[in-house]
């Protein structure tokens, strides 16, 4: 995790989550697929005015009415629980029960009439002969309230049938307005500014369109007992506004590395004019290079401090303003230039950034293999031995410098006035011959060149580019991660991937998976046409990616044959 003293932001613990549960009620008509829901009194505590789906806090009492509750032998005790506080909810807002007697038929609405919608459940239910259904519900997602909030929930958000023959009514105390709507209808009324809702009801809602019917909507969720998705949104900032981001998403973990806490201020827009710091000791610069092959622009970092002095991480293209924008950015006081590999959006910028520097810093990294194209040819200064360490410090009495160790060396170890930052050289042949990734060891980072890539995989482009390589340094850098304990990858294209957990191997877990997805396609359209061209294979394999792509993708297919090829008796 990266050091409290490179935070950019205090550290401002999120408040404590309540337990809580919806549920949306569903039910089939001749126009599609509807929802109940209702619209939050406007003196409520959270989300005022709001519409939403039934539901409520867990109550002690939710616990003990289990054994007057139907279950599926696969739903565990807090599942159990959930399901029956969304019961009750749903009966005291709405007055529509989840119950049935005995013959299995539902509760109806003269015995729901005679009930006190106050009063004990468990109890009014045992008395007339019915069972809480909570086995008739499925868990379709759960919501946990944004960091950023003073009053937070962590929501189940079932599904459910509507029993026939039952009205809503609202209470008129927590809830008003009961009204059945289509999904896209629901989020249509919202956008036209007459229908609030907050994010988990949109996204929700959205993901609820794909499913025509009330058996689509219960078969998904029933193949496990565990929701189709989970979140705790983060917010940045887009064009001054707020915006906010699923875990999936590919701006969510350079929220989690920048505003851990859910502060809301990061900017997340893309432009080249000034550096974005990510810590205190990492700044991000992206190039003027926006491109299909770019995405938004190279990335170039500068990792340190204005005590140690800076590490250049991948100068770019050799654009004259943005190298001055990165040599300002780092005070003049550039003490390494580090590429992580010689292809032209990466490598020309180390030269002419080198030449503006008083102290001249060493340009460091692999030399590029016969093997590089013409526009690729780079030379540094100096070869990076795997393992090597790169270390920028301020000792106690206020000098600094650059230390080199090798692997094999002893480190002496700081004093607790020293400030140091490591970056560890890691070998990751497979995009490039040359490919290199580094790992700033106190914050665990990893700056992943063009290997990991956000929002994209990268190409492997023959015979500089290997497969099997790549697949390789793949597992190499999952093992780092896992070693060295680094939570965040900042690629050179894209946002920071990665989560105080175990995302950053997720992503690498998933990138090889998708890599072995492809060659499975692969192999199975040369087994179908052995006698076919890269260009017969390239329109089975690739059938999912625009067709603009294919001339890129057809590197990585040349990669993957020849992988195969490599691998066959």
């Amino acid at each position: 995790m990266p050091r409290p003293s490179q935070l950019l932001h205090p550290a401002r613990p999120p408040a404590p989550t309540r337990d809580a549960a919806t549920v949306l009620l569903l039910r089939d008509t001749p126009n599609g697929l509807e929802v109940l829901m209702t619209r939050r009194s406007s003196n409520a505590s959270f989300v005022p005015g709001a519409y939403v789906f039934p539901g409520g806090g867990i109550d002690a009492a939710d616990a003990c009415c289990h054994a007057l509750t139907q279950r599926r032998a696969t739903q565990s005790a807090q599942a159990l629980t959930e399901a029956i506080a969304a019961i009750r909810e749903n009966f005291e807002e709405l007055g529509i029960l989840l119950a049935r007697h005995a013959d299995g038929s539902w509760a109806t609405q003269a015995e729901i009439d005679a009930m006190d919608r106050q009063g004990d459940l468990g109890a009014q239910c045992a008395a007339r002969g019915l069972t809480l259904a909570a086995s008739d519900m499925f868990v379709l997602a759960r919501w946990i309230t944004d960091r950023d909030l003073p009053k937070r929930f962590d929501v189940p958000f079932l599904v459910a049938r509507v029993p026939p023959g039952q009205t809503p009514v609202a209470d008129e105390t927590e809830q008003f307005e009961p009204v059945w709507v289509r999904p896209g209808d629901a989020l249509a009324r919202h956008q036209a500014g007459n229908f609030f809702m907050i994010y988990p009801t949109i996204i929700t809602l959205e993901r609820l369109q794909d499913l025509a019917t009330v058996d689509a909507v219960l078969q998904a969720c029933a193949v496990s007992e565990e929701p189709l998705w989970s979140s705790c949104p983060r917010t940045g900032l887009l064009a001054g506004r707020e915006q906010r981001h699923m875990e999936p998403e590919s701006a969510y973990g350079e929220l989690a590395l920048v505003c851990p806490d859910g502060q809301i201020v990061h900017p997340l827009d893309w432009q080249s004019e000034q550096p974005v710091a990510l810590l205190k000791n990492v700044l991000r610069l992206t190039a003027p290079n926006p491109g299909a092959m770019t995405g938004p622009g190279t990335n170039s970092y500068l990792v340190g401090d204005p005590s140690t002095g800076y590490i250049a991480i991948d100068p770019g293209p050799a654009d004259d303003e943005h190298l001055a924008k990165l040599w300002r950015a780092a005070g003049g006081d550039i003490r390494l230039i580090v590429c992580t590999h010689s292809h032209p959006d990466h490598a020309p910028g180390a030269r002419p950034l080198q030449a503006m520097c008083d102290t001249v810093p060493p340009i460091l990294g692999l030399a590029s293999a016969e093997t590089a194209r013409a526009n690729s040819a780079f030379t540094p200064d100096r070869a990076l031995l795997n393992h090597e360490r790169l270390t920028l410090s301020r000792h106690g009495g206020g000098s600094s410098g650059v230390d080199f160790s090798r692997p094999w060396q002893t480190e002496v170890c700081p004093t607790a006035e020293d400030t140091r930052h490591t970056l560890q050289v890691i070998h990751t042949p497979g995009h490039a011959a040359n490919h290199l990734c580094l790992m700033l060891l106190e914050d665990g980072l990893l700056f992943s060149g063009d290997h990991i890539l956000n929002g994209s995989t990268t190409v492997v482009d023959p015979p500089d580019g290997d497969m099997s390589d790549y697949l390789n340094s793949l597992d190499l850098l999952h093992a780092a991660c896992t070693e060295h304990q680094l939570k965040y990858i900042l690629p050179a294209h894209g946002y920071v991937i990665g989560g105080p957990d175990d995302e950053a191997q997720v992503a690498i877990t998933r990138l090889k998976a998708h890599r072995l997805q492809r060659e499975a396609k692969v192999m199975a359209a040369m087994q179908a046409q052995p006698d076919g061209t890269l260009d017969d294979w390239l329109a089975l394999v690739y059938a999912d990616v625009p067709q603009r792509m294919w001339p890129v993708a057809k590197r990585s297919l040349m990669a993957h044959v020849a992988r195969i090829t490599s691998l066959m008796p």
